[in-house]
């Protein structure tokens, strides 16, 4: 009987020891195919955020691209804006120097009290400083004081760009 013990623990032993190899190669199988279905999907990932990074990219340059343009054409515009604002200045300016300096005062006055000082000052900046003169005697001596105010602080400023 002990042999018969023997021999059925040795058939025992190797018919699970097969089994087990058999569940173990099944099981690496198994792994090896779940790996491969793993890195097919992470390449597939990986190309997907190519193309998408790349579609972003385009994107992005396209928008700076844009955005340039946008600045360009705003840039031309304040300059054109400045030429057109200088050319009304300037030919205002002739018309205010040919007034009497008492009709000049009076619409200065009436231009600073509806809020239009930097009007006003734009307009002061180009005549000549005799006429100024004479114009500021004519008005109120609040406006005169404050377009005096703004010429102080546009020397200061006047004074500190020659520095540079």
């Amino acid at each position: 009987m002990n042999k018969f013990l023997i021999i059925v623990l040795i058939l025992g032993t190797h018919l699970f020891a097969e089994d087990t190899a058999g569940s173990f190669i099944k099981e690496k199988k198994e792994i090896i195919e779940l790996k491969k279905e793993l890195n097919q999907f992470y390449t597939t990932k990986e190309a997907e955020y190519k193309t998408r990074k790349q579609e972003l990219e385009t994107l992005l340059a396209k928008i700076k691209t844009q955005k340039k343009n946008i600045q360009d054409i705003y840039d031309r515009n304040q300059v054109l804006l400045k030429d057109i604002k200088g050319e009304v200045v300037t030919k205002t300016s002739k018309i205010y120097n040919a007034m009497k300096p008492k009709n000049a005062a009076e619409i200065f006055n009436k231009l600073i009290d509806d809020g239009k000082i930097e009007d006003v000052f734009d307009i002061i900046l180009k005549l000549k400083e005799a006429k100024v003169t004479q114009i500021m005697k004519s008005m109120t001596v609040k406006n005169a004081s404050k377009i005096t105010e703004k010429l102080q602080n546009y020397s200061v400023i006047d004074e500190s760009k020659k520095g540079k």
